[in-house]
């Protein structure tokens, strides 16, 4: 036999181990799960679009580009039903069943809904101000990107002992930025505070998994944002007011979380110092 002859089955062999294993075709069906997160990348790209077309109108009409109340209204109320779809597409996937394909998918299109969409938003907000130096905005709305993909990498690498979140979760902190946006007019000293929510989602700081009554609440925090969003887009009696407070909640709350953390372990230290004290005695 020669040399060729000899080599021939270790060569069949490593094609064939190339091959894909397994039931192929199961990869490829979609199951309700996957469909909400199909919702949810639907709703960051067509956030992104109105967002873009309120730039492109004016251009088209040669007039300068102000950011305009109704498209940024239509932009977050569509971002909100995306991160409903997220927080729903977990939840069906435990109780039905779930794809091959559904955790990919699901990261997949929270990077389009939660760090390209409002990356893009920020671009928007200030990119067109002379107030606030491009290279600038360009940095903080390359920070919350960034800050996604990384967030979401480590989601699927890195679980915690305690089952919660390490970092803020990137809906969160996508609502949060937004929460910057609609509460303030652009600035140097409004844009740095868009690079402490980019932080906050590559930190190390524990946030509660929504759960139970937790979900529930989470839910109607997102709707009650709905319908205020609707009021201010729509021109409403009290519609500035219910965006301001909304947006300040949520900056509040995402802002009390780190310190109620940071508390809890200080006290759990004290405690333990305690102990230890007590049974050396």
């Amino acid at each position: 036999m020669t040399t060729a002859d000899a080599s021939w089955p270790l060569d069949e062999r490593d094609e064939t181990d190339e091959e894909p294993r397994g039931p192929v075709g199961k990869a490829f069906r979609l199951s309700a799960a996957d469909s909400l997160s199909l919702g949810n990348a639907l709703c960051g790209f067509l956030s992104v679009c109105v967002l873009a077309w309120s730039a492109i109108r004016a251009l088209q009409e040669h007039k300068p580009f102000a950011a305009d109340p109704r498209f940024f209204g239509t932009a977050v109320v569509l971002l909100l039903i995306g991160a409903t779809c997220d927080l729903f597409d977990g939840l069906v996937a435990r109780k039905f069943r779930a794809s091959a394909m559904g955790a990919e998918l699901d990261n997949l299109a929270d990077v389009i809904s939660f760090g390209f969409a409002p990356a893009f938003m920020v671009v928007i907000w200030a990119g067109f101000t002379p107030q606030v130096p491009f290279p600038l905005v360009m940095a903080a709305a390359g920070s919350v990107l960034l800050a996604g993909v990384i967030r979401l990498a480590r989601f699927a690498c890195v679980k915690t002992k305690s089952g919660d979140f390490m970092g803020l979760p990137i809906p969160m902190g996508a609502m949060t930025v937004v929460a910057v946006v609609m509460l303030f007019a652009p600035s140097i000293w409004t844009v740095l505070p868009i690079f402490g929510i980019a932080y906050l989602m590559v930190s190390r700081i524990e946030y509660p998994k929504p759960k139970g009554n937790l979900a529930a609440a989470v839910l109607a925090w997102m709707m009650i944002n709905v319908a205020c969003l609707t009021i201010w887009a729509a021109g409403l009696a009290g519609g500035d007011t219910l965006i301001k407070v909304g947006a300040i909640m949520q900056i509040a709350m995402v802002s009390a979380i780190p310190l109620r953390v940071l508390m809890f372990k200080r006290e759990k230290r004290r405690e333990q110092r305690r102990e230890s004290e007590f049974t050396s005695l």
